[in-house]
């Protein structure tokens, strides 16, 4: 897995690509935590390029959204594919983020 990141005023985008398992899914988790320290709380996670993710990368992007609710915010994921919005929804965690058809759109997504 690759992860390319990219920041836009306040806002840091994470895209991640390929599945997201086992160690990669710590590889995320610990960009995500760096993003958090230095974004002030606006992190997007651009999953376009995502196949799949397993029970680990759902317990990352859960304790990442957990840490940024505590600040009054929320995790956002753009572009979900079918299979991943799948899993999130499966496994009753999709509503704990905001999502969005494309970065630009939640870019602008009120803070």
């Amino acid at each position: 897995m690759d992860i390319t990141e990219h920041r836009q005023s306040n806002v840091v985008v994470l895209r991640p690509t390929g599945a997201v398992t086992g160690e990669d899914a710590d590889r995320l988790g610990q960009r995500l935590t760096d993003a958090l320290e230095g974004s002030g709380g606006r992190v997007v996670v651009d999953m376009a390029k995502v196949s799949f993710l397993d029970s680990r990368a759902l317990e990352v992007l859960v304790e990442a959204t957990e840490k940024l609710i505590r600040c009054g915010e929320a995790l956002i994921l753009v572009s979900p594919n079918e299979v991943v919005r799948e899993v999130l929804e499966l496994t009753d965690v999709a509503s704990l983020f905001e999502q969005y058809d494309d970065v630009e759109a939640a870019i602008g997504s009120p803070a």
